[in-house]
């Protein structure tokens, strides 16, 4: 199993290259789905998460090829309406493929998912969207069992609360549903604008976008096209941590500063200077950090995928700050790794106060889930000494090409 070792104290100098985003390509994938006609999806980054939806797209009978670097081909009609646990288990995206398989063929059996274990995620939300859809839902051996002999029909969905997930599935569904679906308390990522406008250049009749009303006139088909796909905003923000943490300058290129919500107002209080130029973000810090309270939410809110990386961030800041969890229940699992390492980070039910103190030191660190494994690689970058990381496979998920970028900027670290 792969390591990563950091070795501590390098500013960070450069340029780094944004990837396309993750949480956008794997619904635009999906999308595939929705038509026998060609998808090509450009900016398309070399992860993990994405091989994995290829594989369950390919076992539902849709030819996914690269078309050239960074494009992806998705295309073939429907073969199977199954999705096994053998490859949903490892992603909680693959619930994605529920929404079209029954907008196109008005049946679905689909594993239930998995993924990091930050919390339950249930997926009630997506399967109460589709019973108001006129769906048909059962459950049965550990599969969500779906028909709609009928076809979908429109409806008025009200979120309870906000959710991505099933806010990407209805709309994947209800671009081919019949008649009208209104999406209320919808999402408004970035990437749920993303997936629109790709889903509007397949030929979809969607209203309302940015907002948190979506309303979905059906078509009767869509066809192909070409996107490509807006730049990681998650892992923007982590290399301006990691700039910041390390008191480097670094061009996040390609950046796009509109992206990251109440992160940017987050990491300016917190004593980041972030500047937007032609080329995409530079970020740098002129003085010391400062200890500064962050909330996740949806956005425009502080995202929560951006947490432990900020956390990392106030554990050498000066004074103290609190960062709330409110999306996930169990998303504080780095904590005793960083205080392993000589943070200061106690935790209070759903909120971590963290004092920060003037360095850190190198030690052996085990990564939990995705986004707490690059808090780590942080804490390595800023910390005294060696640190090793410990299942780094969680990285490889949604981060492309780490050490390369990192090492680009001066960084001393290798996987071995």
């Amino acid at each position: 199993m792969d390591r990563i070792r950091i070795e501590g104290g390098h500013p960070l100098e450069g340029v780094i290259d944004i990837s396309g985003a993750k949480n956008a390509a794997l619904p635009l994938m999906a999308a595939g789905l929705l038509t026998d006609e060609r998808l090509v999806l450009e900016n398309v980054a070399d992860l993990a998460d994405l091989t994995t939806m290829a594989a369950l797209l390919t076992q539902h009978g849709i030819a996914v090829e690269p078309e050239q670097k960074r494009c992806l081909s998705l295309g073939g009609a429907i073969t199977n309406t199954e999705a096994p646990y053998d490859i949903v288990r490892k992603m909680r995206a693959s619930i994605l493929v529920l929404g079209p398989l029954l907008a196109r063929k008005r049946v679905a059996r689909v594993s239930l998912p998995g993924g990091c274990a930050i919390g339950t995620r249930p997926v009630d939300l997506h399967l109460k969207g589709f019973e108001a859809m006129g769906a048909r839902i059962s459950l049965d051996g550990g599969y969500i069992q779906a028909e709609a002999p009928n076809g979908l029909q429109g409806a008025e969905i009200m979120f309870p609360f906000v959710s991505v997930g099933a806010t990407e599935n209805l709309l994947l569904a209800a671009s081919l549903a019949e008649g009208q679906t209104v999406l209320v308390n919808a999402a408004r990522e970035p990437e749920i604008s993303d997936l629109i406008a790709c889903l509007t250049a397949m030929g979809a009749d969607i209203a309302g976008v940015g907002t948190d009303r979506l309303v979905v006139n059906g078509v009767g088909a869509l066809h192909g096209a070409r996107h490509r796909i807006l730049p990681d905003r998650i892992e923007t923000g982590t290399y301006a941590c990691a700039a910041a943490i390390t008191g480097g300058s670094v061009l996040l290129r390609g950046a796009r500063a509109v992206d990251l919500g109440a992160v940017l107002a987050a990491l300016a209080q917190a004593g980041v200077v972030i500047e937007e130029q032609a080329e995409g973000i530079r970020v740098s810090r002129r003085n010391g950090l400062h200890g500064t309270d962050a909330m996740t939410e949806p956005f425009p809110g502080f995202a929560t995928d951006m947490q432990a990386q900020f956390m990392t961030l106030m554990a050498v800041a000066d004074g103290a700050s609190m960062i709330t969890e409110t999306i996930f229940e169990n998303r504080f699992m780095h904590v005793p790794e960083l205080n392993r390492m000589g943070a200061r980070i106690n935790v209070h039910g759903a909120s971590a106060i963290v004092r920060g103190v003037p360095s850190l030191s190198g030690a052996p660190v085990m990564a939990t889930d995705l986004r707490a494994s690059f808090s780590l690689v942080l804490a390595g970058l800023a910390a005294k000494g060696e640190t090793v990381v410990n299942r780094v496979y969680h990285l490889d998920r949604g981060y492309e090409a780490v050490e390369a970028k990192l090492a680009g900027c001066g960084a001393v670290i290798e996987r071995f």
